[in-house]
């Protein structure tokens, strides 16, 4: 097969943006430094360092270049996110009492909780600090905005995550907050560093928030049918960490009184056993929850590419046009 039949389009995004890229890997690799404290640039590099694709700021990147930026800022705003999501990272696994991310053992594992919160506390004043350089007001607002919304959506899934009355509207609310409000900033900010018409702004804001929802339906999917090598993280970790993700909900309001008593006992008791996995992935299929979540994963997608419509033709749009339907194509 061609080599350019066979690229993804992740590879492709890489391969036209890598110069800013690596320019973005250089200013991240400064500023994690630290001369008083090196757990910080130690406990940072293994996670920034662990190969993690870089999605969101390379959507940062390919948004300021969709609009002709051609100032040195978008580097800065790539920077400042990839260091927003790598601080949410560090906390999350704290609070999930993770022990594996991107295919290794956890920071806080390795070393300690305490550090884990640390070293995210700093990565977030790092966030803030190149923000700040690139003198736009509006680039604070959605940032300093995408911030405090994650940080709603952590808590609100907290009190979610296990109550089996969280529903579909609930789960999209903290799917919007821990997932898609970085995606949808990271492209938007793209826009207006490049001080794009207000349409081109909106319809890159409408792609993030659309592809950030479909990648997260994607992720909810693949820990229950995915490989560990592939999810990066143990299969039927939200299950094991009690998380009311997508397919559960929708299998949950189709259950029968029996069945509602399994998902109150694993979920909201926290009562596990062996063979409650299999159980779980039974009902899954038995009620077609997977097969609608997947629908419903694709729909989101559609909306992401649908929104670039707007947008000057080229390269790059075709990119992320491409992007949308291959976040999703892992669950196909």
């Amino acid at each position: 097969m061609d080599a350019a039949i066979a690229q993804t389009p992740m590879d492709r995004l890489m391969d036209a943006l890598a110069p800013e890229m690596e320019a973005v890997n250089t200013l991240i690799r400064e500023r994690m430094a630290s001369r008083h404290a090196p757990r910080i640039p130690e406990v940072t590099a293994h996670l920034v360092e662990a190969g993690g694709k870089r999605l969101r700021p390379l959507l940062t990147l390919a948004a300021a270049k969709i609009c002709g930026y051609s100032g040195p800022y978008h580097i800065h705003l790539a920077a400042t996110v990839e260091f927003i999501h790598t601080a949410t990272l560090l906390h999350d696994d704290v609070v999930d009492e993770s022990q594996q991310r991107r295919g290794r053992p956890t920071a806080n594992l390795l070393w300690d909780n305490k550090s884990s919160v640390l070293v995210g506390d700093y990565l977030l004043a790092r966030a803030f600090q190149l923000m700040t350089d690139t003198g736009v007001m509006r680039v604070l607002k959605i940032l300093s905005g995408a911030s405090a919304t994650i940080s709603e959506g952590e808590v609100l899934q907290l009190s979610a995550a296990q109550d089996l009355r969280t529903d579909e509207e609930i789960y999209l609310q903290v799917v919007r907050g821990k997932t898609a409000a970085l995606f949808s900033a990271a492209t938007e900010v793209g826009a207006v560093i490049a001080s794009a018409p207000e349409d081109h702004v909106r319809a890159l804001f409408d792609y993030g928030d659309a592809l950030g929802i479909a990648f997260q339906i994607a992720d909810d999917l693949l820990d229950y049918g995915g490989k560990a090598a592939v999810i990066g993280k143990n299969v039927g970790d939200d299950f094991r960490e009690r998380k009311l993700t997508l397919p559960v909900i929708k299998a949950v309001s189709k259950a029968d009184a029996k069945e509602r008593g399994f998902w109150e006992r694993v979920i909201e008791k926290g009562d596990q056993r062996d063979g409650d996995l299999e159980e779980a992935l039974r009902l899954l299929q038995h009620h077609g929850a997977m097969d609608e979540a997947r629908r419903d994963a694709l729909g989101w997608a559609s909306r992401a590419r649908a929104a670039l419509a707007p947008l000057p033709e080229g390269p790059l749009r075709e990119t992320l046009d491409d992007l949308a339907e291959f976040v999703v194509a892992r669950i196909a």
